[in-house]
């Protein structure tokens, strides 16, 4: 291979699209490491305190896209500070700098400013995409000057994000000249859009392929919309409720059966059940439905289900109820992702039986063979449900039960889930990431550090006995990337005999646990290549650090390359 001309390695490499390979290939020798730096166009950073731009952009001169994580994943359940960091404006001032070629960008769990957004409308000339998941301090202020000045735009993707909305009509905001959009997603704001603009947008779009509306899009434009832009595969309706009229549903019925290309639909924020019906003629070519919002009670579900013999991915409230689930169990013969949500996770409104439970899982598992994600909230759960999921669906690669009230035993037996999470992790062999939850004790975390030698991503909550259970899975788990931990009893001992394989992972997220600020100093003395930050509500009353003896609250451990970061806040100290 050393004989092969740099030409033409860079031409192989090209056909390389996952990080993982591109990091294989790169240190193969200096050649390769070579060739791989300059012909590397997509770059996906985990953790943006984990390197900073300026050796991203020396080590890959030329890149396009760019991906870029902030906040640790428990920032989704309100765990980590709200102004704890992750400001996305180094990286772009940085990228301004050197990548003036730069297409695309992609944030999670990131804190971007208006100034951020202006500044990646004016810098990048070519700019084509830009996503942002779960990211906060913008405004819609920021969303129009993306809108007004990148002339090239394909991809405007809004997922789940904390948006100050003014009165800024950013939509209008899109030059007549822009025809290029092939991807809009805006279904995470609240504030009103003018129907009008958002109809002559999509009409001047001939390839948008994915539309996602929010809540005030009324009914009445969708017919109007939808006529704009048969070619959509993908749609997430606005709010799908009005009076019932006839001339309503009759042209929306005519509009979705001229959509003969939609694959995915998602929103009805509201629904009238009396208008469901009318969507039934896209529903045999569906392979994705997301109904995590719609708040459409079983029988109008169940009846919405058995349209959708396509179906690989559902997303849906547990209004579904199990007899919900056992008609995807006979309809969604290809169903490959399964989310069931709670739709009154506090508990505020009492309903006398569970909406779903272990018997609508079953039933699932048993019916779906190709299931390998899934995402299940519910109240109950036994062992022997969970022995016949695992043996039903070898082939999970994403396994996530979340029992609603921590501690929860087997209902029948009353014993722990030990067994029957043992029996996930056992038949599954292909598992990367498992959230556990319920009753449990050192014994299952003996099975997982035994049978999760694939697994990357570890969840846990209000489990273990005892420092032997975080133990067993540093100890076991070989591909372990990031462990997040909350209410659990393992401390100091725990933490540090795994030294060496927090040295090799992304991140460790330790929260309501037994550790303490000494035992997080040792860490940070023991293995100087991690980032070792603990935040503490009860020491925030105090002057200085912490002193050695105190129980923190959280903390965060990470693998670096640039050490401390610069822009700690004051209730952050660094062991």
């Amino acid at each position: 291979m050393t004989s092969f001309p740099e030409e033409v390695l860079e031409h192989v490499f090209d056909f390389i699209s996952s990080h993982k390979d591109r990091n294989s290939v790169s240190v193969v020798c200096q050649s390769w490491f070579r060739v791989e730096r300059c012909s590397r166009r997509n770059v996906f950073i985990g953790n943006c305190y984990a390197t900073n731009p300026e050796r991203v952009i020396s080590r890959f001169p030329r890149v396009k896209a760019l991906s870029l994580k902030g906040k640790p994943h428990f920032a989704d359940f309100n765990l980590v500070p709200h102004d704890w960091g992750a400001h996305v404006l180094p990286w772009i001032e940085a990228m301004a700098r050197s990548y003036q070629w730069l297409e695309e960008l992609k944030l999670k769990r990131m804190l971007i400013t208006d100034d951020c957004l202006d500044l990646i409308s004016h810098a990048f000339p070519n700019f084509k995409a830009l996503v942002l998941i779960s990211c906060e301090g913008f405004s819609t202020d920021g969303l129009a000057s993306i809108a007004a000045n990148c002339r090239n735009l394909r991809e405007l993707d809004l997922q789940e994000c904390e948006i100050e909305e003014k009165n800024t009509p950013w939509l209008s905001c899109f030059p007549e000249t822009c025809t290029s959009l092939v991807s809009l997603n805006f279904a995470c704001l609240k504030g009103e859009v003018n129907p009008a603009v958002l109809e002559r947008l999509v009409a001047r779009c001939p390839n948008l392929k994915s539309l996602k509306m929010n809540r005030s899009v009324p009914l009445e434009m969708l017919h109007k919309i939808l006529a704009r832009a048969p070619q959509l595969v993908e749609l997430g309706t606005g709010a799908f409720t009005q009076e019932p009229r006839s001339e309503h549903y009759i042209k929306l019925f005519n509009a979705f059966h001229n959509c003969k290309n939609i694959k995915s639909l998602s929103g009805f924020w509201e629904v009238a059940p009396v208008y469901l019906p009318s969507i039934y003629s896209v529903c045999a070519n569906l392979t994705s439905l997301n109904l995590s919002y719609a708040l459409i009670q079983g029988p109008e579900l169940i009846k919405l289900i058995q349209q959708c013999h396509k179906l690989q991915r559902l997303w849906i409230l547990d209004f579904i109820e199990d007899k919900g689930l056992e008609a995807v169990a006979s309809t969604c013969k290809d169903l490959q992702e399964l989310r069931v949500f709670p739709s009154d996770p506090f508990g505020h409104h009492q309903h006398p039986n569970p909406y779903v439970t272990e018997r609508g899982l079953v039933a699932v598992a048993q019916g779906c063979p190709r299931l390998h994600s899934l995402l299940y909230f519910c109240r109950q759960m036994t062992n022997a449900a969970l022995t016949t999921i695992a043996r039903s669906c070898p082939n999970f690669t994403r396994f996530r039960l979340c029992i609603i009230e921590p501690h929860t035993p087997d209902h029948l037996t009353r014993q722990p889930l030990d067994e029957g999470f043992g029996s996930i992790v056992r038949e599954c062999k292909s598992l990367q990431r498992l959230s556990v939850s319920g009753l449990l004790t050192d014994q299952v975390f003996l099975y997982i550090g035994m049978y999760g030698k694939k697994l990357e991503m570890l969840s846990v909550a209000f489990a273990g006995e005892s420092n032997k259970g975080m133990q067993y899975v540093l100890r076991g788990c070989s591909s372990l990337r990031k462990l997040e931990i909350r209410d659990s009893p393992f401390g100091d001992e725990a933490l540090l005999t795994g030294v060496g394989k927090l040295e090799t992972m992304r991140s460790l997220w330790m929260s309501g646990c037994e550790v303490s600020y000494g035992g997080c100093k040792e860490l940070a003395e023991r293995a100087p290549g991690l980032n070792v930050e603990v935040m503490s509500e009860r020491e925030c009353r105090f002057i200085g650090s912490p002193v050695r003896e105190h129980r923190v609250d959280k903390v965060y451990v990470y693998r670096t390359l640039v050490g401390r970061r610069e822009d700690m806040p004051n209730f952050v100290w660094k062991a």
